[in-house]
């Protein structure tokens, strides 16, 4: 690759690093800064923080490379987490910000759960602590595997070796400035994401003639939209547009909104989040499909299509525009990771070593035992990601799969149900996680396949999880006059806000 990318490149990790350093002076000296940044994070943050966050590397290589492949049939996917993106900026957004807050300044998710029911070291705050570090690490795996493609296809490195540059730039700056560092270095990463995912579908259309030219190249291998109608099943929508239900429960989403600095911020937030979303999401499947026409129309062969972002960058711009849209891809990755890494290390010392520890730990102490697990969770994942036949999307479907159907409808409950006991919680987190495992893993088909090949496992995991939470909380005991007086307490405080 030529030097003029390799130089775009260094300045970028060069920029990552130097916010790593400024949030490290600024926001670190106790948990609540190194964990939620203070809550005082803009809504301009919040917005592309989540936003960077949640698209990680599979919409610069994922899901370009699911449009390549299936054609129309990756749109519904997009379709169901727009929709699920806008539902959770109204249902959940709000109301998390304040219950977080009246639920005795509340953390991390782990510790929402068990303060929303006055059991601050309960069971149901360290269960729900090792789902998080268990599905993160396979989370994380999946932006290495993306990080290690993106060094092996653009820069013929070794892609155990792209493994440990990626891994160590993001765990650099994430030990060092903690969420604020994660957040705005995601704000950074999300406007590179968006100019690229803008820029490079615009450019490889201007290679043909015409849109008809385009769409007849593209249909040489893909079915046409009303082609991919007509063979589209409903078993098929659901599970594409299930993707969406996997909002509610992210922990790495759902925690910007804890951060925000108040709650009107939210309406900003939503809207440059919602704006961001929509470009950058046509961006990412107007690249798989001139993708396509461009393989068929100048006969390029496209070994991974996960890579036919990276193909285009090398392909048609000059090397330091290339090197800006590398850094676009390591943006992405990087976000995601950071992010993750930053929430298993919260749950790791607060939910599971501050319960089972008894003596008082110091704060500053709880910062490093922190940092330690963002070391411990990058490494495990590294391991995991030394498999380089992964593919990106699968890994991320699987654990999108694992959250949202674990803490999807545990969150909804948890803010709109005042009379949802402990005991319903623990019941329909542990389902919702059970029933997603079961899905993946179990080989219970003809042939040894699993029943995530008939239906996206997210599907039965919050439905299983929704129905456990509604009938184990009818016929047990109601929860204590000082659950419900919470419950009321930040119903009174959200209605004060007028959001």
């Amino acid at each position: 690759m030529p030097l003029e990318s390799y130089i775009s490149l260094a300045v970028y990790f060069l920029a990552m690093l130097g916010i790593g350093l400024f949030a490290y002076k600024q926001s670190t000296s106790d948990i609540s800064g190194y964990i939620l940044g203070g809550r005082q994070v803009s809504p301009q943050v919040t917005a592309l923080s989540a936003g960077a966050s949640d698209m990680s590397g599979w919409m610069l290589m994922g899901l370009p490379g699911a449009m390549f492949l299936t054609g129309f049939d990756a749109l519904y996917i997009a379709i169901g987490l727009v929709i699920g993106a806008l539902a959770n900026y109204l249902l959940v957004a709000p109301k998390l910000r304040v219950y977080t807050e009246v639920a005795d300044d509340s953390l991390t998710v782990p510790e929402f759960f068990a303060k929303r029911f006055d059991t601050p070291k309960s069971s149901l705050r360290i269960v729900s602590a090792v789902i998080i570090v268990m599905f993160f690490t396979l989370y994380t795996s999946a932006g290495l595997v993306a990080g290690g493609k993106l060094f092996e296809s653009a820069f013929s490195v070794d892609y155990q070796l792209g493994l440990f540059i990626t891994l160590g730039v993001v765990v650099s700056y994430t030990l060092l400035g903690g969420f604020l560092a994660v957040s705005m270095t995601d704000f950074v990463q999300g406007c590179i994401m968006f100019v690229a995912l803008v820029l490079v579908p615009f450019v490889a259309f201007t290679e043909f003639d015409s849109v008809s030219q385009m769409t007849g190249a593209a249909y040489q291998s893909v079915p046409s939209f009303s082609e991919s109608l007509e063979t589209l099943t409903f078993v098929g929508l659901i599970s594409s547009l299930g993707w969406g239900l996997g909002y509610f429960g992210q922990p790495h989403i759902i925690v910007r909104f804890m951060a925000i600095r108040s709650v009107k911020a939210i309406k900003t937030a939503r809207n440059i989040g919602m704006s961001w979303m929509l470009v950058t999401i046509i961006g990412a499947l107007g690249t798989g499909f001139v993708g396509i026409a461009y393989a068929n129309q100048f006969n390029l062969t496209v070994d991974d299509p996960e890579t036919i972002f990276i193909i285009f960058s090398q392909l048609l711009f000059h090397p330091l525009i290339s090197g800006f849209l590398m850094a676009a891809i390591l943006a992405a990755i990087m976000s995601t990771i950071s992010s993750q890494l930053l929430v298993s290390a919260s749950s790791l010392t607060e939910d599971i070593y501050r319960v089972v520890v008894k003596k008082e730990v110091t704060e500053q102490k709880t910062v490093t035992i922190g940092r330690y697990g963002v070391a411990g969770v990058a490494l495990v994942a590294l391991l995991l990601a030394l498999d380089a036949s992964n593919t990106i999307l699968s890994l991320v479907s699987n654990a999108w799969a694992g959250f949202g159907a674990a803490f999807g409808p545990l969150v909804l409950f948890c803010l709109f149900k005042k009379d949802l006991t402990p005991n319903a919680a623990l019941a329909g987190m542990i389902s919702g996680a059970v029933t997603v495992l079961f899905w993946i893993y179990a080989p219970v088909l003809a042939d040894g396949k699993t029943l995530s090949s008939v239906i996206y496992e997210i599907i039965p995991g919050f439905a299983v999880s929704t129905l456990t939470l509604y009938l184990v909380s009818r016929y047990s005991d109601s929860p204590s006059k000082n659950v419900q007086a919470i419950f009321m307490q930040a119903s009174k405080e959200l209605a004060n806000q007028q959001f």
